[in-house]
């Protein structure tokens, strides 16, 4: 088997987000703490023992609001349970203002040695319409005192599309971020999940619906100005500097196994099963006292099921598939070749940029 990652989702934030649709709550100190050694038994009593691990990664919500401490025990466990590489790309989330300098040493010192960095925008004014808890000003500084805490290796995240954003506007936050030049960037286009403050928002007409052909100049002017950068588009959403590529992340495009721990996690073992856990915090932390599997969902794919999912995850990254693959599609891959979104490259079929503009028209024929 090749080296798995794992994936450890902490749901607490300290506002909750206009657009979230993510598994996540507000922070509550006793919560946490509960949270915290329901995921470390979860880990201790997982059947996944001593699986090869050189990828660890905390997404939420907001990790960084944990305590060092907290990160230091649930690290422990899963040295405990698995075999980690001594150069394993270990991630952390972290909001702009939500931990202190001395905090950010405490995380390096653990061995996080990644920051995944949600800026979104750099602009006040599209933070205070989103629900952010932060300011542009609070991610300038975040940002510096995770290279001064050790950190060599940030994410940043920024969000395209937002309602009322202007081109002129957008390309100011792309210019900034590049500016600051972390290793890693990935961006998104809005997207606006019914139920949401931001839907509701939308609906009532208090924020304009968002520009779906503007967002698309948004994204080609993203790409032009981080490829003149020197960054590589090397995954629809996401370029870096070389050999800065997402290690763990790769691994959901490339059909490694992962392992996710905590509440709405989810796990692929690199063969042909997949699940994931109870979305709801209560209901994971109750299950896990009450020495209960948290699992939700469990799905056994097929071989067709895995040869579709090779080839839609695989044409996320910009490098392609195996023409081998696309065997059993050739009439709808010949379709997108003419209508200018894939293009051949040797023995490999590839998105072109309009095709990863557009790659939800193109994965829908494979799912």
């Amino acid at each position: 088997m090749n080296h798995a990652g794992v994936y450890i989702h902490i749901p607490f934030c300290s506002s909750r987000c206009s657009y979230c649709d993510f598994a996540t709550g507000i922070y509550q100190i006793e919560l946490a703490e509960r949270y915290v050694r329901a995921l470390i038994e979860e880990i201790r009593t997982s059947e996944l023992s001593g699986a090869r691990v050189d990828t660890i990664f905390f997404g939420g919500g907001t990790p960084s609001l944990l305590a060092a401490a907290q990160l230091a025990r649930i690290l422990e466990a899963v040295h405990e349970r698995f075999e980690i590489d001594p150069q394993a790309e270990i991630t952390l989330e972290i909001n702009p203002g939500s931990a202190t300098p001395a905090k950010l040493c405490e995380f390096r010192e653990l061995g996080i040695n990644r920051a995944s960095f949600g800026a979104q925008t750099f602009d006040d004014r599209e933070l205070a319409k989103l629900g952010r808890s932060h300011t542009a000003a609070d991610a300038r500084r975040t940002f510096h005192d995770l290279r001064a805490a050790g950190f060599a290796n940030v994410s940043f995240d920024l969000i395209a599309g937002l309602p009322g954003q202007t081109l002129a506007g957008w390309e100011r936050n792309v210019d900034e971020a590049l500016a600051l030049r972390p290793e890693h960037l990935s961006f998104y286009l809005l997207e606006v999940h019914s139920g949401t403050p931001l839907a509701q928002h939308i609906e009532r007409g208090i924020q304009p619906v968002p520009d779906e052909d503007l967002a698309a100049v948004m994204y080609q002017s993203m790409l032009e100005r981080a490829v003149a950068a020197d960054y590589e588009h090397y995954e629809i959403s996401n370029l870096c500097l070389p050999g800065f590529q997402s290690r763990h992340n790769t691994k959901y495009w490339t059909g490694e196994p992962y392992f996710g721990f905590g509440c709405s996690a989810h796990s692929y073992d690199g063969k042909n099963r997949r699940w994931s856990n109870q979305r709801d915090v209560l209901e994971y932390v109750r299950l896990v006292e009450h020495e209960l599997k948290p699992l939700a969902e469990e799905h056994e794919l097929t071989v067709e099921d895995l040869r579709s999912e090779a080839l839609f995850l695989g044409l996320r990254l910009m490098r392609g598939v195996s023409v081998d693959l696309c065997k059993d599609y050739e009439p709808d891959l010949e379709r997108f070749r003419e209508a200018g979104l894939l293009e051949l490259d040797g023995d490999y079929v590839r998105l072109t940029r309009n095709g990863a503009l557009l790659s939800n028209e193109v994965f829908s024929v494979f799912v």
